[in-house]
């Protein structure tokens, strides 16, 4: 158990600021890596995350901070976590396939991608970081690290800087379709029913 734990809290302090970083390198400067060109653009992107993981595995035994102990009562918070991170991710991944994950369609001059408004993008904007929110705090309350516990702390305003840079590109990307998506579909907290679709005539 203790073991498991331990390898966790590393995991949490080595993958996570690359993972969220990620979108850092790619959004503000889409226009650079499409220049760029897709392929190359991925080695230098994914490159410099890889440094900054092996960087941080090199420092992650101070990273991870005190080992704070196995507490259940937080094992009771983390299950329903999990399991709600389970079902957003079950549910996001009938539109939000690989491509899209990794960022193609920000940096592919060929192919823009669609903009996602069916299912549970109907219901909420950023479904993949509510994901990523609720199966992250699952792992960091099982490890229960300090240092585990102060990366996620930073987590929550990273992400809301990501979403809004995000948003920044989708509008340049699909225009007015984006803006009235953003009128009907609130970025966080899902809708309990789907909004009704637009109307398109005219």
């Amino acid at each position: 158990m203790d073991k498991a734990r331990w390898f966790i809290a590393v995991l949490m302090v080595v993958m996570l600021p690359p993972a969220i970083g990620a979108w850092y390198v790619i959004h503000p400067f889409t226009r650079f890596w499409r220049r760029l060109g897709t392929v190359a653009a991925f080695c230098v992107i994914y490159s410099l995350l890889l440094s900054a993981a092996v960087l941080l595995w090199h420092f992650s035994p101070a990273l991870i901070g005190r080992d704070m102990g196995f507490q259940p009562p937080l094992l009771v918070l983390a299950v329903p976590a999990a399991v709600l991170g389970g079902v957003i991710a079950k549910k996001r991944r009938k539109y939000l396939n690989q491509r899209i994950l990794v960022g193609v369609p920000e940096i592919s001059t060929a192919d823009k991608g669609k903009l996602l408004t069916e299912g549970i993008y109907a219901r909420t904007r950023n479904p993949r970081y509510l994901e990523f929110l609720a199966l992250s705090f699952a792992y960091v309350a099982f490890a229960n690290y300090s240092g585990a516990w102060a990366v996620y702390a930073l987590v929550f305003p990273a992400i809301h800087l990501v979403v809004l840079l995000e948003e920044r590109e989708l509008r340049e990307r699909f225009g007015a379709e984006y803006e009235d998506y953003c009128r009907r579909v609130p970025r966080y907290i899902p809708r309990r029913t789907p909004p009704p679709a637009p109307d398109r005539r005219g």
